[in-house]
């Protein structure tokens, strides 16, 4: 039989390692609580928002084959191939809305880079055709670089579209010109130095948009730009 002063200091010791149990479990659970509270209440840093600026856009007009002007108010980035490609994507998105003029699907994510080089440096637009996705730069980070001798120089624009967008377009030459010209004209209307214009699908060089309009040409832009309402 155990002796009863035994039993008296076990029950102790048992009391005694439950209310440290139990202190224990509260520090920790204080601690964590003190955690998540810190991290929600820790500032976030906001995103870097472009300001809103008036863009140019020249949109199609099916029902009379014209490119009429548009002026939009949207976020326009610094940098010059940002800004190209983030004014194509308006007028994409336009083409891809309910009861547009022009009805193209894919919106502004048909528009996967745009390249700016000097008019000079044709050939190397061309040799971006005989490169495959995984060397064909991503984003606009090489976009609109140019040496500082070159600040005013003329603009090669090179506007690399999505292979679905291209699956996807309407086939017909009226149609398909209309696409064309009007991002032609869209460009030049907003970055006058971007002269002469060239096209790519997926980082190579295509034929044809859907079967008729030539993507192997370039593509004069101011000729693209036509007064507003006239036929291209």
């Amino acid at each position: 039989m155990i002796p009863r002063y035994q039993q008296i200091i076990f029950l102790v010791l048992l009391l005694t390692s439950l209310a440290m149990g139990g202190i224990l479990w509260h520090l920790r659970d204080r601690a964590h609580q003190r955690l998540v509270a810190g991290e929600d209440s820790a500032p976030t840093r906001a995103p870097q928002v472009a300001p809103a600026e008036q863009a140019t856009l020249l949109v199609a007009n099916d029902a009379d084959g014209s490119l009429m002007t548009q002026i939009q108010s949207l976020p326009l980035p610094a940098d010059p191939g940002a800004r190209a490609r983030a004014v194509l994507g308006r007028l994409l998105d336009l083409y891809a809305a309910s009861g547009a003029t022009h009805p193209v699907q894919g919106g502004a994510s048909s528009v996967a880079q745009v390249f700016l080089l000097p008019v000079e440096s044709e050939d190397s637009a061309a040799s971006l055709s005989g490169r495959g996705d995984s060397s064909t730069p991503h984003g606009d980070s090489h976009a609109g670089r140019t040496s500082p001798a070159r600040a005013n120089a003329a603009l090669l624009a090179v506007v690399n579209l999505t292979a679905s967008f291209a699956a996807s377009h309407p086939s017909g030459l009226e149609t398909e010109s209309l696409t064309v010209l009007s991002i032609c004209g869209t460009l030049h209307a907003n970055l006058p130095r971007v002269t002469e214009v060239r096209f790519l699908v997926d980082g190579q060089q295509r034929a044809t948009l859907a079967g008729h309009a030539d993507l192997t040409r370039t593509y004069l832009a101011a000729e693209a730009a036509p007064e507003n309402g006239a036929h291209p």
